[in-house]
C-alpha cells in the first residue's frame, strides 16, 4: 500500500453507498435540518423545522395551523426546492403537522471533549485529508470531513519500519 492512500474519496464513498443501503433520504434529511433557512426562506424556517423523511414523504413540523393552512398551498413550491436541494426526486409529498419549534439550531454535541488529542491535527494531516475530501460538495459536510479525517490521520501511529 502506498503511503497517502489511507482514506478512499469520501465522495466516491458516499456516491456508492447511498443508494445501494437507502441512505439517500437520510443524508437529504440531514442537508435539509443544516440548511434549512437557506432552502425554505427564513420566513418559513422561523416557523417550521423538517423532521423526517419516509417513503418518500417529508414530515415538515409547523408552529401552528395558520402556518400549516399557508403550507398547504406554497406545497408545490417547496417541494420543488427540497428536490433541487436533494438533486433527484426524493420527496414526493409534504405532510405537515402542528408541533413544537425550537429555537436552536441542530448541532452535534460535545465532539471534541473527550481525548484532547482530537482538537489539534497536524498541517499534514489537514493538507492530505483536504486534498481527499476535495470533491465533496457540500462546504459543511466538507470541513467536517477533513476534520474527522485530520484527527484519525493525526492519531495513528506511525508504522515500526
Amino acid at each position: 500500500m502506498r503511503r497517502g492512500s489511507f482514506f478512499a474519496p469520501v465522495s466516491s464513498i458516499l456516491t456508492n453507498l447511498a443508494p445501494r443501503f437507502g441512505m439517500e433520504a437520510k443524508l437529504l434529511e440531514w442537508r435539509l435540518r443544516r440548511h434549512w433557512s437557506e432552502i425554505a426562506g427564513e420566513q418559513i424556517a422561523s416557523h417550521t423545522r423538517p423532521d423526517q423523511i419516509r417513503f418518500k414523504k417529508l414530515y415538515l413540523i409547523v408552529e401552528n395551523s395558520v402556518w400549516l393552512q399557508q403550507l398547504t398551498f406554497l406545497k408545490p413550491t417547496l417541494l420543488e426546492k427540497i428536490n433541487q436541494e436533494a438533486g433527484s426526486q426524493l420527496v414526493s409529498d409534504i405532510i405537515l403537522r402542528v408541533g413544537e419549534i425550537s429555537s436552536e439550531p441542530q448541532e452535534a454535541h460535545g465532539q471534541d471533549d473527550e481525548d484532547p488529542r482530537l482538537t489539534d491535527p497536524s498541517p499534514e494531516s489537514l493538507a492530505q485529508a483536504a486534498d481527499h475530501a476535495a470533491a465533496v460538495k457540500d462546504p459543511d459536510l466538507r470541513a467536517r470531513l477533513i476534520v474527522v479525517m485530520a484527527q484519525a490521520l493525526s492519531l495513528r501511529r506511525p508504522s515500526s519500519k
